[in-house]
């Protein structure tokens, strides 16, 4: 489904500030993986998911999604294929539009546009359904300005939003480190919900080692660019954040001391 091959990415280049952010990185997603990200700050988490959004192009390698080479492919372009979820509730929605003005828009991504009536009752009565299942009470709330919602329920409407035209892959970049911690675990409940529900392919970013060994079938870790550790299968479920730690430090040559690094 998503195969990235040696990768390779550096940002200001020959100058005193040059950072190698990604070292070569090659790695192959299956339709339906759900992929924790893991890595300390700096490691190259947001960067991998930027190069597979298009955010840039890489200085070498090659990104492919289903089956098409993307690796030059402008981030708009790609839109069609990748759906995003940001750390900021406040990215993703436009918030001067109203909720359900938000969903039209995002139920026409990939598809061509024209003119006609911008919200039918049949998306009203669609919209309905799929809001009430946040137990939001935004189902009722349809012609609400969109800055008008909180935090957590802009990012719920959000993981409706980048789901509405089922992605090929979809990339969630730290989306619940923003939110309060009752709030943030609604959010990954509404997360497991949907990614599994719709069997998508999933890369998500997260600090939390025990979010990382829970959530999804696949876990890999970043360091300085590279991929220290992926695990799958047995070996992550039997994982407990000891042991996480600990290969991560052995993965360095370190001793195990502090998470400080991955957690701070």
């Amino acid at each position: 489904m998503i195969t990235l091959t040696d990768i390779v990415k550096y940002f200001h280049k020959g100058s005193v500030n040059e950072v190698f952010a990604l070292n070569k990185i090659s790695l192959h997603l299956e339709e339906g993986d759900f992929v924790t990200v893991i890595g300390s700050n700096g490691a190259g988490k947001s960067t991998l998911l930027n190069g597979i959004a298009g955010t840039f192009s890489p200085d070498s390698g090659k990104i492919e999604v289903d089956g098409s080479d993307v690796t030059r492919w402008p981030e708009y372009r790609r839109a069609a294929l990748v759906a995003r979820v940001f750390q900021d509730p406040l990215l993703g929605t436009c918030p001067a539009a109203t909720i359900e003005q938000n969903l039209a828009l995002a139920s026409l991504r990939g598809k061509r546009r024209g003119l006609g009536r911008g919200v039918k009752a049949a998306d009203r009565i669609r919209f309905r359904e799929e809001l009430s299942r946040l137990q939001l009470g935004l189902e009722d709330r349809l012609l609400d300005k969109v800055g008008l919602l909180s935090g957590g329920q802009r990012q719920a409407l959000t993981m409706l939003m980048a789901t509405a035209v089922r992605p090929k892959v979809l990339l969630l970049d730290e989306h619940i480190a923003a939110l309060d911690p009752k709030t943030a675990e609604q959010i990954l409940g509404l997360t497991k919900e949907i990614v599994e529900g719709q069997k998508l392919t999933t890369l998500m970013i997260t600090h939390n080692m025990n979010h990382a060994i829970t959530f999804g079938n696949r876990l890999i870790m970043l360091h300085q660019g590279r991929i220290l550790l992926d695990l799958s299968g047995e070996k992550k479920a039997g994982l407990t954040v000891k042991d996480l730690l600990e290969q991560f430090y052995h993965a360095q040559g370190e001793e195990l001391a502090t998470d400080s690094l991955l957690l701070g």
